[in-house]
């Protein structure tokens, strides 16, 4: 079943050329022309993703995301007119997957569309058995997390830092390595938005009861410690 993509911008030009370079590619899209319209569409059908503008008037997108993450998890890319780095790590930190920059490429829109649907419905794979690691636990089969038994309400692509980070419990990853396991070989963030990322991570775990497991290696990268549960 083709996947479902809420794109929300208030230029009717930006919604008109992503819809068309995703359904080209084999998706369907809905579209929203401000934060009101999203929120009414996503309640009513939730789709798979969002494409979600931050610029827009009345209810901009930073507001719209934070309504949605009180109850759903659904991947969102925002998008800004602006490259600024603050507007970046604030829709990162609320709960953003990924960020693209206006201009963009509708190409590179498609790309990284793709890399966080994957990272949100993985194929199930029959050799990927649950990762454990003191009191925290990963099912990749069934996208879940847990610390103690705990929920962890992680984003698609916080999911997949946790997994890679989880699997090679102990040792120092890069930010290039942790990139990659996020995203794909083919698309590059920015170092601030892999520690956005795990800054959001480490929020959530601590919430669940176990603080600081995730370590900061300065001018290397991470490395997931031992946790056990009130730690």
């Amino acid at each position: 079943m083709a996947h479902r993509i809420l794109v929300v911008d208030d230029d009717p030009h930006i919604r008109d050329i992503i819809s068309f370079a995703l359904e080209k590619a084999g998706m369907v899209t809905e579209t929203a022309r401000d934060g009101g319209e999203a929120l009414m569409r996503f309640r009513r059908h939730p789709p798979d993703m969002i494409i979600l503008d931050i610029g827009m008037p009345d209810t901009d997108g930073l507001a719209v995301c934070r309504e949605i993450r009180k109850s759903s998890n659904v991947p969102i890319l925002f998008l800004s007119a602006r490259d600024d780095e603050v507007d970046r790590v604030i829709g990162l930190e609320i709960g953003g997957d990924d960020y693209v920059t206006k201009p963009f490429s509708p190409r590179e829109m498609v790309a990284r569309v793709n890399v966080i649907l994957r990272r949100a419905t993985p194929l199930p794979v029959p050799d990927e058995a649950p990762l454990s690691h003191g009191a925290l636990t990963l099912r990749p089969l069934l996208h879940t997390a847990d610390l103690d038994g705990t929920p962890l309400d992680l984003t698609a692509v916080e999911f997949a830092i946790l997994k890679v980070l989880l699997a090679r419990a102990g040792a120092v990853l890069s930010r290039d390595q942790i990139m990659t396991a996020a995203y794909g070989g083919n698309i590059n963030v920015s170092d601030r938005t892999i520690d956005s990322h795990v800054r959001n991570i480490r929020g959530k775990l601590a919430q669940a009861g176990c603080s600081n497991v995730i370590d900061t290696v300065h001018g290397v990268g991470f490395r997931l410690g031992r946790c056990t549960s009130g730690s």
